[in-house]
């Protein structure tokens, strides 16, 4: 079982993303609602890979993304950044942040589900 932490304030998008992964059956889905307490899951819950949305509340997923691979507990853990607001330069910020990919919303669920795959592969 793939353990997938989610991290995203819009409601809609977890319930589409949380409901067709666990459609395809060896995937768990946990969620958190802002970077802190994406964070703080990440950290008790260690996911196998964190899917980050980029504008969040409390804690924006730029700075939760570098707190993240800033801690030894968590910093192995694979983060694919996802936002709604792409702009020129916006996939490099994130990847010098930390992040280990980059993808746009709306989710385009079959290139999702292939960069999660690639990054599991290359982390076992």
């Amino acid at each position: 079982m793939t353990k997938v932490l989610y991290v995203e304030d819009n409601d809609d998008n977890v319930y589409m993303l949380k409901m067709r992964l666990e459609l395809l059956d060896g995937y768990e889905v946990i969620t958190a609602g802002d970077g802190e307490a994406g964070c703080a899951m990440a950290a008790a819950e260690l996911p196998d890979i964190i899917l980050m949305d980029l504008d969040l509340p409390v804690i924006d997923g730029w700075e939760a993304s570098r707190l993240l691979k800033q801690d030894e507990t968590t910093k192995h853990i694979p983060i694919i950044a996802l936002t709604a607001h792409a702009m020129t330069g916006s996939r490099e910020k994130a990847l010098a942040v930390g992040c280990d990919d980059f993808d746009t919303k709306p989710i385009d669920f079959e290139r999702l589900l292939s960069k999660m795959n690639l990054l599991l592969v290359r982390r076992n």
